[in-house]
């Protein structure tokens, strides 16, 4: 029988919410030096991520030691968003939550977190190519909303000492310089259509986190931010409505988008969870149910392709008509070809007709829901989209998401066992949905 009474947690620790104006400030590359900074001082650090973003996480966690959590007040809640953070800052030294966009930017945006947690902003600011506007521009993000705590900023790409010093004096009262960041190239990291480059890819990427720590301290960031309290009610025990269920999922550089919380929540219910490379492995290993989540099989066509052996036995368990949920560069791989970005066509896995093709654009963006139905009818799985390619199907969608603001959104497809869209979603929202799609019940209802 599972408990009706939550437990309150509370710790205190160091914690910030490193954020920026808007994007291209540097944030993400700062406050990966810093929590590796902290990290090799001897404390212990935990990082989580603003927004529905799967590969700045990923350069997090190898930066600080440890999985790192997307937090959004309305793709996870504000509740679990406080939970999260309060159960961190029980047992580390620095809690750290990088920003998505600018601060004021979204719905809700990186300002909310900050208010509904209890945590001060720290503005990374880009300081090229100014001097006292510096000091201008910390002033607006302090005083743009008067429940936002601004009490220091960073001044990231400073060019000298003298810049340092202009930079430093064109604050205003209440506001000071936490440090100021000199340009480096170990703040760098190569992208591409997507975002980042995944960590994975770039064998060189802890030693450039080192460097750049190493800068950081040298600039004087090594102090740690205030310290805060953080309380929240833990969750309430989740059904086990997949107890004894075998769920296979793809994991390697062609399929790598993958919320440590989804998989949490899948264990939670009881699923057993293995994983497999459709790049490299021959065979399935035993499973009830697949998923095939978003990650870049445009990069790794001629791969895929030429895996027959995956592909039969992905085909195989499709025709056993046992469940597969594909997400965005899954529902890619299932079509029967993919075009990519040279033009070149590859045979995919052919579960459902179609071809997706590369576009030089992005194609689908913005946080979106899918709704129940039946025993999940009152639940609404939410998450996001966000592709550079185009889908060319006969298939009619099964259901389609709603965007934020109430608009239709992407497609979600049913052919026999398999369920795939362009659509990423954030299981812990919608546990009972979930469980249906892995069970191989049909989600039929939508907007």
């Amino acid at each position: 029988m599972l408990t009706t009474q939550r437990t309150r947690i509370t710790g205190t620790t160091a914690a910030a919410l490193i954020c920026a104006p808007g994007s291209g400030h540097g944030k993400s590359m700062v406050t990966a030096a810093m929590a590796r900074l902290h990290r090799n001082a001897g404390r212990s650090v935990r990082v989580f991520k603003h927004g529905p973003d799967y590969l700045d996480p990923m350069v997090l966690e190898l930066a600080s030691g440890a999985p790192v959590y997307q937090v959004h007040g309305w793709m996870t809640g504000d509740e679990e968003i406080r939970w999260r953070l309060a159960e961190a800052a029980r047992d580390v030294d620095l809690v750290l939550v990088e920003g998505s966009m600018g601060l004021f930017d979204g719905e809700p945006c990186s300002a909310d977190l900050a208010v509904s947690c209890g945590i001060p902003a720290l503005p990374v600011i880009d300081a090229r190519a100014m001097g006292q506007t510096f000091g201008a521009l910390a002033l607006g993000l302090a005083s743009y909303r008067p429940d936002v705590k601004v009490h220091e900023v960073i001044a990231n790409r400073v060019g000298s000492a003298y810049h340092t010093q202009l930079v430093g004096e064109s604050l205003p009262p209440g506001i000071s310089l936490l440090g100021a960041i000199p340009r480096s190239e170990f703040f760098t990291i190569p992208d591409r259509h997507l975002g980042l480059v995944q960590a994975s890819e770039l064998p060189e990427l802890d030693a450039a986190l080192d460097a750049a720590a190493e800068v950081l301290k040298e600039a004087g960031l090594d102090r740690l931010p205030a310290q805060v309290t953080l309380s929240a009610d833990a969750p309430l025990p989740i059904p086990r409505l997949l107890t004894g269920r075998r769920i296979a999922i793809a994991r390697d550089n062609a399929f790598a988008f993958i919320y440590p919380a989804n998989l949490d929540v899948l264990r939670s219910m009881g699923a057993e969870l293995t994983f497999f490379s459709p790049l490299t492995d021959q065979a399935l290993p035993a499973c009830d149910a697949i998923w095939l989540p978003g990650g870049y099989p445009e990069l790794h066509g001629k791969t895929l392709s030429g895996n027959t052996a995956m592909r039969a036995a992905i085909r195989a368990h499709h025709s056993a008509g046992k469940p597969i949920l594909a997400e965005c560069g899954g529902l890619m791989a299932c079509v029967d070809s993919l075009l990519d970005t040279e033009g070149v066509a590859h045979a995919m896995y052919g579960l459902m007709p179609g071809q997706a093709r590369m576009a030089g654009r992005l194609k689908g963006l913005g946080m979106q829901a899918m709704a129940g139905s039946g025993d999940s009818a009152h639940e609404e799985l939410r998450g996001h989209a966000y592709h550079h390619s185009d889908l060319d199907t006969p298939l009619a969608p099964a259901v389609l998401t709603r965007r934020l603001r109430g608009s239709a959104g992407e497609a979600i497809y049913r052919q026999g066992s398999l369920t795939a869209s362009y659509f990423h979603g954030y299981f812990p929202s919608a546990p009972q949905l979930i469980a249906d799609l892995f069970n191989g019940r049909a989600v039929a209802a939508g907007h």
